[in-house]
């Protein structure tokens, strides 16, 4: 039998956790302010998560658990694919600059 050619999409976009973080919390009509008071996380956090400044801890993928009833895995999985493909972007950014570099 001949090799399995597979289709990998690989989009060149990936939206913050905090993006759906706010869809989901929208969508249950609930504020950041009641968020952070059901979680224990500070709302000053929770703002900074939303925004994309702070990055979605393990403990805070478990309190968002058990608030929204949304595995810790799936806040950990977004948290994870978004740091590796910022991270993957600023290397593609690193390698094209010193690909460009005029030779001395």
């Amino acid at each position: 039998m001949g090799k399995k050619i597979q289709n990998q999409y690989t989009p060149d976009y990936v939206s913050a956790p905090g993006e759906t973080l706010q869809e989901v919390v929208e969508e249950r009509g609930m504020s950041q302010a009641e968020l952070a008071e059901r979680t224990g996380i500070p709302r000053k956090t929770i703002n900074e998560i939303i925004n994309g400044k702070a990055a979605i801890t393990p403990e805070t993928a478990l309190q968002f658990e058990r608030v929204l009833g949304i595995p810790a895995s799936f806040w950990n999985s977004r948290e994870r694919r978004y740091r590796e493909a910022q991270a993957r972007a600023e290397e593609q950014k690193r390698l094209e600059w010193v690909l460009d570099e005029p030779e001395n």
